[in-house]
């Protein structure tokens, strides 16, 4: 293998030296020189820290089977900004339209998630290196020509490219975890990235108590900094007296539990992490080595004599065991606190602070070494690490707060996440910067997920339960999973599926894709005929019931039925006699005007009221030729009822005058498919969205029936 030609660039330490910028001021243009100068140190920190990847191999090879390669991150941040800027509108043309498709997805193993790598053909990091290059001079541009007005609000187009500048934050975290993972012979330790040298023995930790307040959760929308959805809104919550660990749990803490065969006793776990310990056959925290010499720890960029006073990083299902077996050895009713216990002992111990500085007294915003440090080096009115050093699990699965709404640049950032397996973690570790800084901040991931996370934990006599699968309660999304399988008549998708599968012979129904899936029904429908059937959608918010009914069996949602009236309902696929043909679906979440290669195949492509929800509705109807078999069928169902928010007038499949003509969608469409396609059929379907009790929103949608020309 052959080093790399960037392991000797330097780097600035200042690069480290960032604070996240305000959307308020009274300087417009100060504003922009300062965003300006954010996001280029956003870029750089991120390139230097791929700096520590020693060869071009080391981007290829995968340090954890349910994440991508290294590569894909090197290249997702980028694509990142291109796709926010094309939802936002503020660019029309694609830089790479591979590249934004391939490095679009892929961060959490959600069931949509495409982790498997025979799909992809990973570009050679030189080439990722120009994109990353193509894409910063974009962004640039932006920065310093856009009209801006103070304050950046939500509905602001700048809201798109500071959202760009802290997902790639975001992402600083996330790779640095995976770089973790790589063996060794694989990285370098440039002095920008080497870790903290001070080590010794754990301290005592004990139980210092916290009165009980009131709390609230949540970010206002007049916040002056930046926010991801599942921020904002409020919940105000009463806490009961508790005590909480005055330092974080250390790795000489834990260490009893590991020597004491807390690994190998199922009492102290749950029933989901005593699963996850019988498949890893995990023995002790994944970042730990035990050799004859004793017990090491890997750090980033390094392995060293394990620093006994440093803080233990597991994940939540270790953290919880833990507790369970130390509150058995004390007596003592010891948990991991909730996400507002945590809140309310924060603002006890560290009042005022919103977000870090440079210089902020904690190991957090990369104002330290590039490594966790003693549990008791950053103590504030005597706890330790009230915020940074590693995240703190909790024991609250996220959810969204009263007030919530999505964002329309992202709107699946958090609602993936509300299905009660995600946790929320707090406080920020030593490579956490911009928002994930910030007091409001709520990540959650994955109970067995690692990130650079501990926790401490607490003695309360008030016991906390997981929490249950919410119901969905977002009106789009609970409509649809009622159209889809709560209205038993006239049931729009499946009456599409009985079209599209009489007009497809026996003998050719082996492989269809169905875009625009929305919550399944279709897919599940096809999969009656077909050997395999693919459903896609743009957003995993609308997906992820699809996803839930496909695992499952089963999903809930709410309907408002007049005013603050609401009914809850469940619904399975035995219900509506689709059990048995579960196993046949999967679901992913894919942009159809960018669609990866992999989608071809077909013997079938339903299209189910997408066309309108689409940006450049032309390019997509022109892959489809490409995607089917030899005298494969493509079924097309439009409403055409466009949305210039979505799709640009002159985009659109008709419904324009043309020459002084008026060309409407059917005829637009016919034009645009006739060189491919035959048109086999045409009918007419009705769809009922429901709105409230004695409200329904009625759809008329075109269906045409096309088959590919033998020599398409």
């Amino acid at each position: 293998m052959i080093e790399r030609t960037t392991l000797n660039r330097h780097h600035d330490p200042a690069l480290k030296a960032a604070t996240m910028p305000a959307l308020t001021g009274d300087n417009a243009e100060k504003k922009r020189q300062e965003l300006l100068d954010y996001f280029r140190t956003t870029y750089a920190i991120e390139e230097a820290l791929f700096d520590t990847l020693r060869y071009e191999e080391s981007f290829y090879r995968r340090a954890d089977p349910l994440r991508h390669p290294l590569v894909f991150y090197y290249g997702h941040t980028a694509a990142f900004y291109i796709n926010k800027l094309v939802v936002a509108r503020l660019i029309t043309q694609r830089i790479n339209p591979r590249f934004e498709s391939i490095f679009a997805i892929g961060v959490d193993e959600m069931s949509w998630d495409d982790l498997d790598e025979t799909h992809y053909d990973w570009p050679t990091v030189s080439e990722v290196t120009s994109y990353r290059r193509q894409v910063k001079e974009q962004v640039e541009t932006l920065i310093t020509t856009l009209p801006l007005e103070l304050p950046i609000t939500w509905e602001s187009p700048w809201w798109a490219l500071v959202m760009g500048m802290e997902h790639q934050r975001i992402h600083l975290e996330t790779s640095s975890v995976l770089i973790r993972q790589l063996p060794l012979e694989l990285l370098c330790e440039p002095p920008l990235w080497q870790s903290d040298q001070d080590q010794g023995s754990a301290p005592e930790n004990t139980l210092r108590n916290i009165a009980g307040g009131e709390v609230t959760v949540g970010r206002s929308l007049d916040s002056p900094y930046y926010g991801w959805d599942c921020e904002y809104g409020a919940q105000s919550l009463s806490i009961e007296p508790f005590a909480v660990s005055q330092y974080l749990v250390s790795n000489g803490e834990y260490l009893t539990f590991v020597e004491q065969n807390g690994y190998s006793e199922q009492r102290w776990w749950s029933d989901e992490g005593w699963r996850w310990c019988q498949y890893q056959q995990a023995t002790m925290p994944r970042f730990w080595r035990q050799t004859d010499e004793g017990y090491r720890l890997r750090t980033m960029l390094a392995e060293r004599p394990m620093p006994w006073n440093w803080p233990v990083e597991v994940n939540f299902l270790e953290a919880k065991a833990f507790c369970n077996w130390k509150a058995a050895q004390s007596g003592q009713p010891l948990r991991l606190p909730s996400e507002a216990e945590w809140l309310h002992w924060h603002d006890q111990i560290n009042p005022g602070y919103s977000h870090a500085e440079t210089t902020t007294p904690a190991n957090i915003n990369l104002n330290q070494a590039a490594s966790s440090c003693p549990v008791d080096r950053f103590t504030r009115n005597g706890f330790g690490d009230v915020i940074g050093n590693v995240w703190q699990w909790t024991e609250t699965a996220v959810d969204s707060l009263p007030g919530f709404r999505i964002h329309p640049y992202y709107d699946d950032f958090s609602t993936p996440t509300f299905d009660s397996l995600h946790n929320v973690i707090k406080g920020g570790s030593w490579i956490s910067t911009g928002n994930e800084a910030t007091r409001e901040a709520r990540y959650a991931f994955r109970r067995h997920f690692y990130q650079h996370a501990g926790f401490r934990y607490i003695a309360s006599d008030q016991p906390l339960t997981e929490a249950a699968p919410s119901k969905e309660s977002d009106p789009l999304i609970a409509r649809l999973c009622h159209d889809h399988y709560g209205n038993k008549e006239n049931n729009f998708m499946q009456q599409l599926a009985e079209l599209a599968i009489a007009a497809v012979p026996q003998q050719n129904r082996k492989r269809a894709l169905q875009v625009g899936c929305e919550a399944g029904r279709g897919t599940f429908e096809l999969a009656r005929a077909f050997d395999e059937v693919i459903g896609v959608d743009l957003s995993a918010n609308i997906i992820r019931r699809a996803v839930e009914m496909a695992e499952n069996g089963h999903t809930g949602y709410q309907l408002i039925e007049e005013g603050e009236l609401i009914s809850h309902h469940e619904v399975t696929l035995e219900g509506v006699g689709l059990a048995s043909v579960a196993d046949k679906v999967s679901f992913l979440q894919a942009d159809p005007c960018n669609l990866k290669p992999q989608y071809h195949g077909f013997d079938l492509i339903v299209v189910s009221q997408i066309l309108e929800r689409l940006y450049d509705p032309g390019k997509f109807l022109d892959s489809l030729s490409a995607r089917l078999n030899p005298g494969g069928m493509v079924v097309v169902a439009s409403s055409y009822d466009w949305d210039d928010q979505r799709t640009d007038p002159h985009n659109r499949i008709g419904g324009q005058r043309i020459d002084g003509e008026p060309v409407n969608g059917p005829h637009a469409l016919a034009d645009r498919l006739k060189s491919s396609f035959d048109l086999m059929d045409h009918h007419t379907l009705s769809r009922k969205l429901h709105r409230h009790r004695y409200s329904a929103l009625w759809q008329q949608s075109d269906v045409t029936l096309w088959r590919k020309h033998e020599d398409a």
